[in-house]
C-alpha cells in the first residue's frame, strides 16, 4: 500500500519558514547573555534573565495563539507573527541599556510565539497520520538545523566582528522570510470548532480552552529535558572562552546538526514502527552522557564529543515529544497540543537561564554540567511514569495477540 506523500510543496515551504525563524532565534539566545555581560555589564544572573524573559514572552504568546487560531485564522496569525517578529527585532539596533534590552527581549519573545505556534499547527495540519512521526521529525529538523547555525554564526560574529552584525543577519534572514508568506497554502481542513465534540464548542473560561491536558504529561518531561539543554545553549560559549577553546567550541553546533541529520530518518521510522519508547529511552540516556561529557573534558575533542551525543539525545527528544503531544491529542485540538508542548518547553528554557544563572557563581560551568545531568537523568524517570510504562502495553497487548 501507497504511503500518503510527505514533501508537498507546502510543507517545504512552511518547513523552510520555520528555519529562518529558528535561526535568528539561536542567534540572538546563544550570544545575548555574553552581549549583556560584557557590553552592558550585567552579573551572570541577569544576563540569564535576558534569556529567560524572552521565554515568558514566548509562552505568553502561545497560551494565546494557541487557543484562537482557529478562530482568528492560521494564515492571519502566521503573517501577524513574522511580521512582529521582524519589527521587534529591528528594536534591538538602538539598545544602549539592560532595561532596554529587558524589554525588547519580552516583546520579541511575544512575536517568536505567535509565528511559531502558527508554523507548527500548519505544518501538524499538513503532514498526513500515517506518517506523524516521521513529518513532524524532519519539521523538527529545520529547528534543530537552525539550532546549529544559529550558534555557529552567532559565536563566529562575536569573536571576530562588532555584535551589531548578529542583529543585522537576523533582520536579512527575517526579512526574506516575508517570501514564503505569498506561497504557502493553508490546509483546507481548519481543524475547528466543527469537529469538536457537542458541547465542547462554547464553554466558560477554562485552562482547558487554553492548553490541550492530555498533552501535559509528555509536556513534563519537555519541561526538564528543556531546562538542562539550556545549560548548554545559554552559557556554552562562556564555558569554552574559559577554557580557551572558542575556536573548536564554535564547530559543537554544527556536529551536533550533522549527527541529527544523518539519525533523523532512521529515527522517524523507528518512532512510527516501534513506538515512541524505542527512541524516548536511549535518546534520554545519551543525552545525560553528552552532559557528563561537557563536566569531564579538557580538550576540543571532547566538546565535539558532547555535541555529537546531544544530537542523538536532545535532537532525537524534541522531534519525538511534539509528535506525541499531537499523537495523544484529539485531532480538533492539534493546534492547542502543538502549542501545549512548546509552552512547556518554553517555561523550561526561560526559568533555565535565570536559575542556573544564580549558581554559576557558586558551583561553576564545569560542575553545572554535572547537576544538569543529573536534571536529564530525572526525566527518564519520569517518561517513565508519565507515558513510558503505558505506551508500551498497547505493543504489547498486539504482541501477545
Amino acid at each position: 500500500m501507497d504511503q500518503p506523500k510527505l514533501w508537498t510543496k507546502d510543507f517545504v515551504i512552511i518547513t523552510t519558514a520555520n528555519f529562518f525563524l529558528y535561526i535568528a532565534f539561536y542567534i540572538l539566545i546563544s550570544t545575548i547573555t555574553l552581549f549583556a555581560a560584557e557590553t552592558l555589564h550585567a552579573a551572570p544572573s541577569t544576563a540569564g534573565l535576558a534569556s529567560s524573559i524572552f521565554m515568558i514572552g514566548i509562552l505568553i504568546a502561545r497560551l494565546l495563539a494557541g487557543r484562537y487560531i482557529n478562530q482568528i485564522g492560521w494564515k492571519r496569525v502566521l503573517v501577524v507573527g513574522f511580521t512582529l517578529f521582524f519589527l521587534t527585532t529591528c528594536l534591538y539596533l538602538p539598545v544602549h541599556s539592560l532595561g532596554w534590552l529587558l524589554l525588547v527581549r519580552l516583546i520579541n519573545g511575544f512575536a517568536m510565539g505567535i509565528a511559531t505556534t502558527a508554523t507548527g499547527a500548519i505544518a501538524a495540519g499538513i503532514i498526513p497520520n500515517e506518517r506523524r512521526g516521521e513529518g513532524t521529525g524532519y519539521f523538527i529538523l529545520s529547528l534543530t538545523i537552525a539550532s546549529a547555525v544559529g550558534p555557529y554564526l552567532g559565536m563566529t560574529v562575536s569573536a571576530n566582528a562588532a555584535f551589531m552584525w548578529n542583529f543585522y543577519i537576523c533582520i536579512a534572514l527575517l526579512a526574506l522570510n516575508f517570501i514564503t508568506l505569498f506561497f504557502v497554502r493553508i490546509p483546507s481542513v481548519a481543524f475547528s470548532a466543527r469537529e469538536a465534540p457537542a458541547g465542547q464548542t462554547r464553554q466558560k473560561f477554562s485552562p482547558h480552552r487554553f492548553i490541550e491536558v492530555k498533552a501535559l504529561p509528555i509536556g513534563a518531561v519537555t519541561f526538564v529535558i528543556a531546562v538542562a539543554y539550556m545549560s548548554i545553549l545559554s552559557f556554552y560559549s562562556s564555558f569554552t572562552k574559559e577554557l580557551d577553546l572558542v575556536a573548536v567550541g564554535s564547530t559543537y553546533f554544527i556536529v551536533y546538526a550533522l549527527v541529527v541529520l544523518l539519525s533523523r530518518p532512521l529515527i522517524g521510522r523507528l518512532f512510527d514502527s516501534k513506538g515512541e519508547n524505542s527512541v524516548m529511552y536511549p535518546a534520554i540516556v545519551v543525552m545525560v552522557l553528552s552532559l557528563l561529557t561537557l563536566y569531564f573534558t579538557q580538550s576540543g575533542f571532547g566538546l565535539l564529543l558532547s555535541g555529537a551525543l546531544l544530537g542523538l539525545g536532545y535532537g532525537t527528544t524534541q522531534s519525538s515529544v511534539q509528535a506525541i503531544s499531537i499523537k495523544v491529542s484529539p485531532r480538533h485540538r492539534i493546534a492547542l497540543a502543538t502549542s501545549t508542548g512548546f509552552i512547556c518547553q518554553d517555561i523550561g528554557m526561560g526559568l533555565g537561564p535565570f536559575l542556573l544563572g544564580t549558581f554559576i557563581p557558586l558551583i561553576g560551568y564545569r560542575n553545572l554540567y554535572l547537576a544538569m545531568s543529573g536534571v536529564a537523568l530525572c526525566a527518564l524517570l519520569l517518561y517513565y511514569l508519565l507515558h513510558g510504562r503505558r505506551a508500551a502495553q498497547p505493543r504489547q497487548e498486539n504482541t501477545a495477540t
